[in-house]
């Protein structure tokens, strides 16, 4: 199975892990470009949030059109898993993009892991209507679940 991973780019090097796991269970993997960039070093974890703090980030987005990239690469792949980790005092956050990147998937049709719960945000409601299936942090369910709710 394909599978494009999205993640806040503040937990870059937890998806290299999880894309070695996947590898090792027979999986392709994709992960986000910026992410790739980050584990070559041709930027930083720190130099992307500075980019978020004085709102130079969005030039990156649009100079890469890294939106619509990605969205070919969920369109190519068989799944998407959102790695989801405690953010912004939220427990299981999941951020704007990865929220675009899940409603990509259910318009595509495609499956939706979670590497964890569903958070409690103002959008919870959304997410649950995307029918997610929640891991538990087990990455080896994959493929095996059906609906996590």
């Amino acid at each position: 199975m394909t599978i494009a991973i999205c993640v806040s780019l503040d937990f870059t090097h937890e998806i290299a892990a999880i894309k070695k796991k996947l590898e090792e269970l027979g999986h392709q993997v994709n992960i986000p470009p910026t992410s790739e960039a980050i584990l070559r070093g041709e930027v930083s974890v720190d130099d992307i949030r500075r980019e978020k703090e004085d709102g130079t980030f969005a030039s990156r987005s649009i100079e890469d059109d890294a939106i619509r990239r990605y969205w070919r690469v969920i369109k190519d792949s068989d799944a998407l898993l959102v790695a989801n980790y405690d953010k912004k005092g939220i427990k299981d956050y999941i951020g704007g993009n990865a929220l675009m990147e899940m409603g990509f998937t259910h318009v595509l049709e495609k499956p939706i892991y979670l590497l964890n719960g569903i958070p409690d945000m103002g959008y919870t409601d959304e997410i649950k209507a995307m029918q997610p299936i929640v891991l538990h942090g087990d990455l080896s369910k994959i493929g095996f679940l059906n609906k996590s709710i």
